[in-house]
């Protein structure tokens, strides 16, 4: 019931303004009491599922976008970042909702589906499941092709409102974000709730191999090979992976051209709610 009362919701175009946007393969922990960033977010996850843990009695709330490259790691991580912002308060519990993917022909969606259920089921506390609109709950089918319902659900970290949702910046630093995922990274926690910073880096990868022969093929060889879901991808997803293709080639070694002090790229919302640079010598 849960899973048809989202799905049936059109899908919310969210402004930057108090967004902090979370890229696959990252994750963001805050509490109500944050004074910059009231909504999580992330989209275009077609095999992808996106993950909200929530502790009712703080209001610490974790999303992230897991692509099943180590689920139970991830799980452990995200549990203990948000039970990091929960110790003090007795009451409240923890709940979770799964959003995303649908019937791939890989099966890589149930794959993932199942890895988390068992992830969560082998934490030592009790999780408890609120939303599930997963795999064949978020499928629809056209042409005999088949389609997520939802690729993208924003989390009001104030109310603990769920909604599909889009989002027209997914800033800052989105090539950088995106060419650490595509070299392999870890899940990486990209936010300080404390300082209210958002932190990215330092990364550090080597030559991506043979980033030329891909920038070389056309969109459909592209689509083709560097998706897990070519049919169902969102419109952009080409262009989203060229341009982060042209950014690993620009930048084979970013401990040289981006990283060369090993400090992180920090950012705080400013007076119009929108992420600002911060130079790191004032940290």
């Amino acid at each position: 019931e849960k899973a048809k009362l989202l799905r049936s919701q059109p899908a919310q175009i969210v402004e930057p303004k108090g967004l902090l946007y979370v890229q696959q393969r990252e994750f963001a922990v805050t509490t109500p009491k944050d004074g910059s960033v009231s909504i999580l977010g992330s989209d275009d996850a077609t095999t992808c599922h996106i993950v909200v843990l929530r502790h009712t009695g703080s209001g610490a709330t974790c999303l992230t976008h897991c692509d099943g490259s180590d689920t139970e790691a991830e799980v452990s991580l995200i549990m203990s970042s948000v039970k990091s912002f929960s110790n003090s308060t007795g009451c409240g519990r923890l709940e979770v909702h799964l959003v995303g993917g649908f019937n791939d022909d890989r099966q890589l969606s149930q794959k993932l589906t199942n890895q988390l259920l068992r992830a969560f089921d082998l934490q030592p506390e009790d999780v408890h499941l609120v939303t599930f609109c997963v795999t064949e709950l978020n499928d629809r089918e056209e042409q005999d092709t088949h389609f997520p319902i939802i690729y993208g659900i924003a989390v009001n970290v104030k109310t603990a409102e769920i909604f599909p949702a889009t989002f027209p910046e997914k800033g800052p630093d989105e090539d950088l974000r995106s060419a650490h995922v595509l070299t392999g990274a870890p899940l990486t926690n990209i936010y300080d709730a404390k300082t209210e910073q958002l932190r990215i880096g330092p990364y550090f990868w080597g030559p991506f191999p043979h980033v030329d022969f891909w920038l070389e093929q056309d969109d459909a060889q592209i689509l083709q090979n560097l998706s897990t879901s070519p049919l169902a991808e969102p419109p952009h997803f080409v262009s989203h992976i060229r341009s982060t293709l042209t950014f690993l080639k620009e930048h084979p070694f970013p401990s040289r051209s981006l990283f060369p002090d090993r400090k992180p790229r920090i950012y705080k919302k400013n007076e119009e709610g929108l992420w600002e640079q911060v130079c790191s010598d004032k940290i």
